[in-house]
């Protein structure tokens, strides 16, 4: 029997879209070209250690993950609600004065914001939070640094504290990126927590995947073409269906759909290494003040949870802005050698596990961007589209264009 639907893709926003469909009546096949679920959103099981492919969160702000996603049981371990920034030789911690107030104290002494940046700050957190993200994607436009600079922050904080900490976000040290999707992102870290679940990130995407029928999702399983009514696999199979969902990143999508543009994307690399010691005490966010060498930040996952690393070691997670043209082992030595500035001789005797790298991580998102969800995912009679393809990154965003197509799809 052929199904009513079928969700090419099984990332977040194709098994969020496929979950919808289900829970309405619908029959569904999702069609996945790879061994797993979850798209860029794995996790890889090496020596014992949970590898995330490079450094991925989940805001617990986020209004769509909040309704698709079960946060108990997913085991969520919160970050501490601030940074270590790595400035001048030595480490400053920057805490949430609204979470922590007493550890907030050090940061006015310390060389990396100042007490009229600490006001700022304070007069651009009310104005993220008197909107929601609607709001936010409407008001005027212009790059984050220069909304930064207009709120007259010094030059120190914006090189020590946003350009570092938000390049790990949209993997941009320039700040290039719209305000709006700034300001979006801003508010989810002061209104929630910056969280992994406690068996690595693809427990997200499993989750989902856990509440379709038994069958509903086929892997190795890449469509040659889809539309008029079939999906063509490359074994030849043909399932013929009344909706297609194209919910694959931007390059499958207009292969599939045979035009469209791709957009211009940034990369990131994400190092790991095990330790038989953390360099810190606390899961919190390390990141580089400075701006120089290749490391942006550094964070410790098995001291959000002990399931990220065996028994007596810890997994350390490095990421690099972009794409450096180095052999892994040419960058591997870069990067233990700044690291041996940060964190003294114990470097030396951390084991390399792996190093991905991420040439199409995400999208610019330079302006002008719009407001994700006025984009409409039907594309065509019985064709729909949702993803990062013509919308937003983010969890919030890809599970936001799953339900918007379902939502397409049953209106007909």
């Amino acid at each position: 029997m052929n199904p009513e639907v079928v969700v090419v893709g099984a990332g977040l926003a194709g098994l969020r879209c496929a979950r919808e469909l289900v829970e309405r009546g619908r029959s569904v096949l999702v069609l996945e070209a790879s061994r797993r679920v979850g798209g860029r959103v794995r996790t890889d099981r090496v020596e014992g250690f949970r590898l995330d492919r490079g450094f991925q969160v989940l805001h617990t702000a986020y209004e769509e993950a909040r309704q698709a996603l079960d946060y108990k049981a997913l085991d969520l371990r919160a970050f501490y609600p601030g940074a270590l920034v790595r400035s001048r030789g030595r480490f400053h911690l920057l805490a949430d004065p609204w979470r922590h107030p007493v550890d907030a104290l050090s940061t006015l002494f310390s060389p990396i914001a100042s007490l009229a940046d600490g006001l700022r700050m304070a007069r651009l957190r009310r104005e993220v939070l008197r909107a929601d993200a609607e709001a936010i994607y409407r008001r005027p436009e212009t790059s984050a640094l220069e909304r930064l600079q207009t709120l007259r922050f010094s030059p120190q904080v914006i090189d020590r504290v946003f350009r570092p900490f938000f390049a790990g976000v949209f993997f941009d040290p320039f700040l290039s990126v719209s305000s709006r999707a700034f300001e979006f992102y801003l508010r989810a870290f002061v209104t929630g927590d910056m969280a992994l679940p406690a068996n690595g990130i693809q427990a997200i995407p499993e989750q989902l995947a856990a509440g379709l029928p038994p069958g509903s999702v086929r892997t190795l399983a890449r469509v040659r073409a889809a539309g008029d009514g079939r999906v063509v696999l490359e074994s030849g199979e043909e399932i013929k269906t009344d909706a297609i969902v194209i919910a694959t990143d931007g390059g499958e999508a207009i292969r599939l759909l045979g035009s469209g543009e791709a957009p211009p994307m940034r990369s990131t690399t994400c190092l790991y290494f095990a330790a038989d010691q953390p360099p810190v005490t606390r899961p919190i966010l390390l990141i580089n003040g400075d701006g120089q060498g290749h490391v942006n930040s550094v964070l410790v996952p098995s001291l959000l949870s002990p399931a990220y690393a065996p028994a007596g070691q810890h997994l350390i997670t490095v990421n690099v802005l972009g794409n450096p043209d180095k052999l892994i082992s040419v960058l591997e030595n870069s990067v233990r050698s700044q690291l041996h500035e940060w964190f003294g001789p114990k470097v030396r005797d951390w084991q390399h596990l792996k190093t991905y790298r991420i040439p199409r991580a995400l999208p610019m998102q330079t302006p002008p961007v719009e407001y994700p969800a006025a984009v409409n995912p039907r594309v065509g009679p019985g064709l729909f589209l949702c993803g990062e393809y013509r919308n937003a990154p983010s969890t919030n965003w890809a599970l936001a264009s799953g339900r918007r197509a379902a939502e397409a799809v049953l209106e007909g």
